[in-house]
């Protein structure tokens, strides 16, 4: 894990404060595995240097979503973690099985999405 977090913090500190996105979580109340990552990562999630550069959102699958978000491309399981800057999805992490993949899944997004562009 902390070669994979080392490798996440080099990412996020290469990334632009005028970042201005947030990731999203696409879950639902009884999801075993948004519990699970919430019970590994989430508890602390808001305290990472991720955190603080991609606030958390998280969104209910099982209500409507907000209309700043409906025009994203369609989420088909859950967990999702969209990456959204300015309204539009940048990257994209499907899925949750551990903290050290989804470290990786989550460097490896931000490392494609590349430096903003602006709003």
């Amino acid at each position: 894990m902390r070669a994979v977090g080392l490798l996440v913090l080099a990412v996020l500190l290469s990334v632009s404060p005028a970042w201005a996105a947030e990731l999203v979580l696409f879950e639902t109340p009884t999801c075993p595995w948004c519990i699970k990552w919430h019970r590994d990562i989430g508890v602390r999630y808001d305290n990472t240097k991720a955190g603080h550069l991609l606030p958390l959102r998280r969104v209910d699958m099982l209500k409507p979503l907000p209309a700043d978000i409906a025009a994203l491309p369609h989420v088909a399981s859950i967990p999702t973690f969209v990456i959204v800057q300015c309204g539009q999805e940048v990257g994209r992490v499907v899925g949750y099985s551990s903290e050290a993949s989804f470290w990786r899944e989550l460097a490896e997004a931000l490392n494609e999405a590349g430096q903003p562009d602006g709003c």
